[in-house]
């Protein structure tokens, strides 16, 4: 077990939930029902969507079965075409506002508590792909950071962004091929380089393989906006060369499910 790093992705992962509970917790019951740019999705769906997929996490820790037996019900719900929010109101049971965002918090504490100690390369049973338990614990800061968007969005906050968006950025460059594969499209072999700037404003490479002249270039919370889908790629000022670098950030998707369009040009907005 990596002690050195003491999976640091955790400790990540529980600040990205920490500035969305500091964001809501003196709000009112009634700020809990507005509804966000995201889909139309209100604050509670918002952090109860959070609140199930970290208690998914919980479970995938336990081991496959553990898993399995409490997401199988829900992804049977999904094939019939129920919606996400629709499938989480029964695990919630009614839980809303201040209350709902307590739980959810608790279980986010208690999630990174358990990542903490474990070891960052075990294999855990997921929605999407098996993956490991450091790309899991990235994974929920991810969709952490990204819903957190349209919340920050929505009370005309400014978020204070950190250098920990680093994982994020990652996570966006190594699912270059599932853009592609998720759609069913032959993966160029064309991998565009990436040039990030930090928001400590140090710079972040990562030299694509046989990139031919594809590059995206700019701000690494642009770039990470553009691959969670929380801003359309013509809302930032990212420089994009190259037709496989266009194609990718058109349609980037770093998370698992099926294809996903970004919402469209000028739809998403914020501070």
């Amino acid at each position: 077990m990596e002690q050195a790093n003491e999976m640091e992705q955790a400790n990540d992962f529980l600040e990205e939930s920490r500035q969305i509970y500091e964001l809501l917790s003196d709000k009112p019951e009634e700020d809990f029902r507005k509804p966000t740019l995201f889909k139309g999705w209100t604050v509670n769906d918002v952090i109860g969507h959070l609140h199930i997929f970290n208690f998914a996490a919980e479970c995938s820790l336990k081991g496959a079965e553990d898993f399995e037996n409490f997401f199988t019900p829900i992804a049977i719900e999904l094939k019939r075409g129920r919606s996400l929010v629709e499938t989480q109101r029964p695990w919630l049971n009614d839980l809303s506002g201040q209350e709902l965002l307590s739980s959810w918090w608790d279980g986010s504490s208690r999630l990174a508590g358990a990542f903490r100690v474990t070891d960052p390369k075990k294999r855990l049973k997921w929605a999407g792909p098996e993956m490991s338990a450091r790309s899991s614990v990235t994974a929920r800061q991810m969709e952490t950071w990204a819903h957190g968007q349209e919340l920050f969005d929505l009370f005309l906050v400014k978020r204070v962004e950190h250098d920990r968006i680093k994982n994020i950025a990652h996570l966006g460059v190594s699912t270059f091929g599932w853009t592609f594969i998720n759609r069913n499209w032959p993966v160029p072999i064309e991998v565009p380089d990436v040039i990030l700037t930090a928001p400590s404003g140090i710079i972040w490479e990562w030299k694509g393989e046989n990139s031919k002249g594809n590059l995206v270039k700019g701000d690494a919370k642009e770039f990470s906006q553009v691959v969670a889908q929380t801003r359309n790629v013509l809302d930032t000022e990212l420089k994009i060369v190259g037709d496989v670098a266009k194609k990718w950030m058109k349609y980037a998707q770093c998370f698992a499910g099926p294809p996903e369009d970004p919402p469209a040009k000028g739809t998403r907005f914020g501070l």
